[in-house]
């Protein structure tokens, strides 16, 4: 709802607010995203290849009934969120069905949707017409810079604590732990390569997580590194599961591993400690 505000939304008809939302945020994050006006109460939104969120191949490994579920989980609860029963989504086409994007569109009916019916899939129907021009807002390039970061934050920050409330905290542990040191290492070339840091591991880790909006410092103790997180803007440490921590921590692990070091966690915020303190050894 703030969102909707930000981009001057909130007098728009409720359909055609959410699809311009939707162009508007996820362009702001850099993913391309079009909008294809019909009428007031139906509103078309078109997310073009290459999706950001299945990078590269991995869109092959993706099965639909997970771009189903997403959608069910937002887009259709965005009429939930306005205040509007009439109000669902349709999906003409998906990525993970071999079909050119996800395309649908937002509609506000003449009666109050089922739970069951907030988002329908319609395969085949076409949008009305060619894309229309939506720029995006002028904010300057610090604003920008920050948007991006929260619009990926935003992931992790979703995903493991639901995990944690449907899956229990030893799944969610085992599962994440391993896949946190996989992305850890089979991206650490490129987010070394995008921090353009000399130095360190430890003092590397130490510009990545001050990134993420915190202080972080890092100070050399008998040939160890000392790397101390003060807060933890990605998670309230006192609402979620030690296994959220665990599986974040992960992601630094599978850093370390690639460089040959051992990351070991001394103190957690999470757990009632002052801050988080790595040794990089």
């Amino acid at each position: 709802m703030p969102g909707l505000e930000k981009l001057g939304l909130t007098n728009e008809p409720d359909a055609v607010a959410c699809a311009k939302y939707h162009v508007l945020s996820n362009s702001l994050g850099g993913v391309h995203v079009e909008w294809i006006p019909e009428s007031e109460t139906k509103s078309w939104v078109r997310y073009l290849p290459p999706r950001w969120i299945f990078d590269g191949t991995a869109v092959c490994g993706i099965p639909t009934e997970l771009s189903r579920a997403m959608l069910r989980g937002w887009h259709g609860h965005n009429g939930v969120t306005l205040g509007n029963p009439r109000l669902g989504f349709v999906a003409t086409s998906q990525t993970t069905d071999g079909q050119p994007g996800l395309v649908g569109y937002y509609i506000e009916e003449d009666y109050d949707l089922e739970p069951e019916n907030r988002v329908r899939f319609r395969p085949g129907e076409r949008p009305p017409g060619p894309a229309a021009d939506l720029p995006s807002p002028s904010w300057d390039p610090v604003r920008l810079a920050k948007v991006e970061r929260n619009y990926a934050m935003n992931y992790i920050h979703t995903i493991l604590p639901a995990m944690t409330e449907e899956l229990g905290p030893g799944t969610t542990r085992a599962v994440a732990s391993v896949v946190g040191r996989q992305i850890g290492m089979q991206f650490h070339s490129t987010v070394m390569e995008t921090l353009s840091v000399d130095g360190t591991l430890g003092l590397r880790l130490g510009h990545l997580l001050a990134g993420h909006g915190d202080r972080c410092e890092v100070a050399q103790i008998v040939g160890e590194e000392h790397i101390r997180l003060h807060s933890w803007r990605l998670f309230n440490p006192s609402a979620v599961d030690a296994a959220v921590f665990d599986s974040w921590n992960a992601l630094w692990e599978g850093f370390a591993l690639m460089e040959d070091r051992t990351l070991s966690v001394t103190e957690r915020l999470d757990r009632g400690a002052a801050h988080f303190e790595w040794v990089m050894s």
